[in-house]
């Protein structure tokens, strides 16, 4: 029998000593996770959720800054040009813009492996490391003869990408799996939502330094004009915009290397079932991790090498996972609907000069009045849209439900992009009603699935495999996120522009993007109901309940655990299967 360990108080329980006389480490793991799901929400909670969220608050932060940073690096890098002084070229802009999302497919796809492969602790942090070197390193940034700025800055932007698409997976099922069941789906989207806020703040960073340097940018009536002290002011401006983006991941970086491992992955994936009963009192506890005695240690891991009823990970039991329509479709699911959501989520964006020209913030007399003006009407618009509609999800999603939420925002979107494409010439005479369609959209992406596609990855997925398919759901989104830059980006002016109209095939685009959200409608049928259900219920592990799959349980009679009593002769674990999984 395993000793019990020192510590515990009437603040933090001792859940390990609760535990401790029993055997099986089939009914320790089950009643070690059951305190989790059950736990009351606390400070601990709190702390998961503000960790993992200044990551996404750097993540939006460092995506949404560079749209407001391209038109001074226009300034600064094209003043001479021959064409449109002072503006950056179209094909530049994009390339800039794109090289993030790039970037970010394959981290979302390699630390979504590695988490799985490695450990949630192990990857967690190094992908922060990564932002902030890179972020500083664009900074820093200059052109030289050999070397463009725009080669430079995509170079540093797909860096910096693999760093943001890694915390997409790592964030998601780190906090999925400290949570408590009846609020995982607030605390995923807390985490989610802190997107909102990074934008809010890239807008905010460019209001202080343009109203910084307001002397100098009145030196300058136009892009083309402004050379000198406002250029020079200029190029101070965007570094300092984008070195921004590497304070508040300074800051939690600390937390996220001294993180514990997740007690799942140590119990399903390492198989170590004593580190796992310490790390669960760790948490519990604040403390970056449990201690448990190595002695102790190696005889747990080796009895629970032949006992522990879970599969093990590897490429043939993952293969052999996902080839059942049951489990494939799943993936199916959350990969289509992030695809097709974010296909227009980021193209929504091409109609932001419109908006804004609509709100009275287009252009100016000044270099300060067009950057600040640019600014004030990002601030609005994040405002007015994008943050309600986080918090709505962050209120509603345990009580309403995922699926139904993605539902209704997928088809008030098919609903709102028809509109807006069909009567788009209409609405042109009418810019208060294409501002309102775009702020409802804005608010229905963000009280719908672009939360959703985020939180229900990380919840319907076993634990062996939860970053993986996080990461290729998450990847599959950023796909169509460079489909919507690189594809119906320069689409929107085919046709003949005129100075009414820029973008004459425009309609037509939001009239596909309708097509878009309503194929996210039908792939969401396709996801499960994730609320106020355990993560090992979802995975089908749980006898007696709708998703109960007997292999993913181990309970097939191929397991590790059949293996070792059959060879033994006896039946070393004495609960049967239902007793060891009722909760």
């Amino acid at each position: 029998m395993v000793g019990k360990t020192a510590g515990g108080n009437a603040a933090f329980h001792n859940f390990h000593n609760d535990y401790v006389h029993i055997e099986d480490p089939n009914e320790r793991r089950r009643l070690a996770l059951a305190e989790i799901d059950k736990a009351p929400f606390g400070w601990y909670h709190v702390r998961a959720v503000v960790v993992a969220g200044i990551g996404f608050f750097t993540d939006a932060y460092d995506i949404f800054a560079i749209n407001l940073v391209t038109a001074m690096l226009g300034v600064v890098y094209w003043h001479t040009a021959k064409s449109k002084p002072g503006t950056i070229p179209e094909h530049s802009d994009t390339a800039i813009k794109v090289a993030t999302s790039g970037g970010t497919v394959l981290g979302q796809v390699g630390f979504g492996i590695l988490a799985d492969l490695v450990g949630r602790k192990k990857m967690y942090g190094l992908e922060l490391i990564l932002i902030i070197f890179c972020t500083l390193a664009q900074s820093l940034t200059a052109a030289s003869p050999s070397m463009s700025i725009v080669g430079l800055l995509i170079f540093w932007r797909v860096m910096m990408g693999i760093g943001i698409g890694g915390d997409y997976p790592l964030s998601s099922i780190i906090t999925s799996e400290f949570a408590t069941t009846k609020w995982r789906g607030a605390m995923m989207g807390s985490v989610f939502a802190m997107q909102g806020i990074g934008q809010f703040a890239a807008a905010m960073i460019a209001l202080i330094v343009t109203s910084g340097f307001k002397e100098s940018l009145l030196l300058g009536s136009s892009a083309a004009t402004c050379t000198g002290d406002c250029a020079l002011a200029v190029d101070k401006m965007w570094r300092v915009i984008i070195g921004f983006g590497a304070v508040p991941g300074c800051i939690a970086l600390y937390f996220r290397l001294t993180i514990p491992e997740t007690p799942r992955y140590t119990f399903d994936v390492a198989r170590d079932v004593e580190k796992a009963h310490q790390d669960t009192q760790a948490y519990m506890a604040g403390k970056s991790e449990g201690k448990p005695d190595l002695m102790k240690q190696a005889a747990t891991v080796q009895h629970a090498e032949g006992t522990l009823e879970i599969p093990k990970a590897g490429w043939r039991d993952f293969f052999r996972h996902y080839s059942q329509w049951k489990h494939g479709k799943v993936l199916i699911g959350t990969a289509g609907s992030w695809f097709f959501l974010d296909v227009a989520f980021y193209g929504l964006g091409l109609n932001n000069s419109i908006i804004l020209g609509a709100i009275g913030y287009a252009k100016g007399d000044s270099m300060y009045r067009i950057f600040r003006n640019t600014a004030v009407g990002n601030l609005i618009l994040v405002c007015a849209g994008a943050i309600p509609g986080y918090w709505v999800t962050v209120a509603l999603v345990d009580t309403v439900g995922r699926k139904p939420i993605q539902f209704m925002g997928f088809a008030m979107l098919t609903i709102l992009f028809a509109v807006i494409g069909f009567a788009y010439n209409r609405l042109l005479d009418h810019t208060g009603g294409l501002l309102a369609l775009y702020v409802l959209c804005q608010f229905f992406f963000n009280f719908g699935p672009n939360a959703t596609t985020f939180i229900v990855p990380g919840e319907c997925f076993p634990t062996r495999y939860r970053s993986t398919s996080h990461g290729i759901s998450a990847a599959s989104g950023k796909v169509g996120a460079i489909i919507a830059q690189t594809i119906f980006g320069p689409l929107r002016t085919r046709g003949t522009p005129t100075t009414k109209n820029p973008n004459p095939w425009l309609n037509h685009i939001m009239e596909i993007f309708a097509l878009f959200m309503l194929a996210g409608l039908c792939t969401t049928f396709l996801i499960p109901e994730t609320k106020r259900k355990t993560l090992e219920e979802l995975a089908g592990e749980v006898p007696g309940t709708p998703n109960y799959d007997p292999v993913a349980a181990g309970h097939d009679g191929t397991g590790a655990a059949t293996a070792y009593r059959g060879s033994s002769g006896g039946d070393s674990g004495s609960n049967d299967a239902t007793e060891k999984h009722a909760i």
